[in-house]
């Protein structure tokens, strides 16, 4: 079955097992693999070369899209084949290597990855292993199911491994659009003028010749991992609805709004699953990542168009999805993270960006990475490509957590990912904060407000309060400002009082 999928005889004696494509890659090399928040990675070669490495240890650059499912990371961690890991991840095993200072993580936007690259900033990519639907006569490579930076990473790479993943259905062939911007100075336009535009082709274009092995696979993605709607995350959509509600009465928005792009995890698609009961319609939008709300929104007449660079979803949702592909595929492309995130391409669309931080202070900072400022988390993923250049920037998050130990908005962030600058509204269930056009003293007061949970408020009240006695543009009490956090971490609680 697998020669229908590799369209040309010539292609067919470079069949081999994972273990053989993986002994391609030896200590030292800096490896690409597609992926991109557990959807289309490569699956087979990476267990072979975490086996090898149990019995004869070696050690890799692994540069991906973005996070990878199959419990591919924490494998590789605990195997210790990573030396270096570009640029996000979102295991809980490779993440206790990173703090550990095992793995040396380096934490990127995701647009950067391949104009590093390109212009030879970072170590070359020596082999490139891509999970694909299929090779075309002429070698072009057609992604699965997500497109990440795959597209760049085989054109770059010396030699590329091809993973034939039978598993993925070849409906998917036709829905990637492979686009790689011309080399600076002298760049011309990215022509993407609506998420619908096609401006590329729909398989990554290399020399056949660098397809030095191809695997043949069946394993699935990995099913998302989000929770369905819970009472705060429908209270934040809520405030969303109202405040966006608001914007076109103020003739700022129509009920199409602008091209709409959510982060990824519970919460951003929760919000984004509000839009089904509202009247906002025709909506569409330019994102990273698709996940089920993108589909019920389809199904509910309220979403017309989606680009993106991943699809990932549910077990269910995913059957449902691919078994009437044809039915969305016209209303879908997937682009390399390196369009899906381009500062140009979103400023020109001028979207609406929903994305979640792990806590912000009263100013507007947010940090989306850094539990206590030291422990990485996940990574900043794409969320400062869209904040920074979006037509509005939105961030939420519930306002505690830990069962109310922890207040997610705090005097300081621990660790800035967001300056204030860059932050348009804040949101938790509690309310909503539009600090658009507010001086330091007026963000203060409008967030401790409107977000801040009742436990946790009136302390941030006082912290202000007496902070703006001693003054300042951003009045802060300097040898206080981190004293939440350091409470938690002796006593469990950011309560000061405790």
């Amino acid at each position: 079955m697998h020669r229908k999928r590799i369209r040309h005889p010539r292609f067919w004696d470079r069949v081999v097992s994972a273990e053989e494509a993986a002994s391609l890659i030896t200590d030292g090399m800096t490896v690409g693999m597609s992926g991109f928040t557990r959807a289309g990675e490569a699956k087979a070669v990476p267990m072979a070369l975490a086996e090898r490495a149990r019995i004869t240890p070696f050690k890799i650059t692994l540069m991906t899209g973005a996070s990878l499912g199959n419990d591919l990371d924490k494998t590789l961690a605990e195997a210790h084949v990573l030396s270096r890991r570009i640029p996000f991840q979102a295991d809980p095993g490779l993440r206790k290597a990173i703090n550990a200072g095992e793995v040396m993580f380096i934490d990127q936007h995701l647009s950067e990855t391949v104009e590093q690259l390109r212009t030879h900033q970072i170590p070359a990519i020596d082999i490139a292993v891509i999970e694909a639907v299929a090779i075309t006569e002429q070698g072009g490579i057609i992604p699965t199911t997500s497109v990440g930076n795959s597209a760049s990473f085989a054109i770059l790479a010396d030699k590329v491994i091809v993973e034939i993943n039978l598993s993925q259905s070849d409906t998917l062939e036709g829905l990637h659009d492979i686009y790689i911007p011309s080399r600076r100075p002298s760049r011309q336009p990215i022509p993407v003028v609506s998420p619908e535009s096609r401006v590329g082709f729909p398989f990554i274009p290399i020399d056949p010749d660098k397809i030095a092995a191809i695997v043949v696979t069946e394993k699935r993605d990995s099913s998302s991992t989000i929770l369905p709607p819970d009472d705060g995350t429908r209270n934040i959509a809520g405030h969303l609805a109202e405040f966006l509600g608001n914007e076109v009465r103020q003739g700022r928005l129509t009920n199409e709004l602008q091209p709409l792009q959510a982060g990824i995890g519970t919460i951003a698609n929760a919000v984004m699953h509000g839009f089904i009961d509202t009247p906002f319609h025709s909506l569409k939008m330019y994102s990273e990542v698709l996940q089920d709300s993108t589909f019920d929104l389809f199904d509910a007449g309220k979403l017309d168009f989606a680009s993106g660079s991943s699809i990932t979803l549910s077990q269910a949702k995913y059957q449902q999805v691919i078994t009437d592909m044809a039915h969305y595929k016209h209303k879908l492309i997937l682009r390399p993270q390196e369009i899906s995130n381009h500062p140009e391409v979103i400023r020109r669309l001028g979207l609406i960006c929903i994305n979640t931080a792990l806590e912000f202070d009263i100013y507007g900072n947010v940090n989306s990475t850094h539990v206590g400022g030291t422990h990485m988390m996940n990574g900043i993923g794409g969320s400062g490509d869209f904040a920074r250049n979006g037509h509005m920037s939105v961030f939420v998050t519930k306002s505690i957590a830990k069962d109310g130990k922890i207040s997610s908005v705090v005097p300081m962030v621990s660790h800035v990912d967001h300056t204030e600058h860059d932050v348009d509204i804040l949101i938790t269930e509690i309310g909503l904060a539009d600090l658009r056009g507010l001086a330091p003293r007026e963000r203060a007061q409008t967030i401790i407000a409107n977000c801040a949970h009742p436990s946790y408020r009136d302390d941030l009240a006082d912290y202000y309060r007496r902070a703006a006695e001693r003054g300042g543009h951003t009045p802060h009490l300097i040898e206080e400002a981190f004293s939440w956090h350091s409470n938690f971490r002796q006593h469990g609680t950011m309560k000061p009082d405790a």
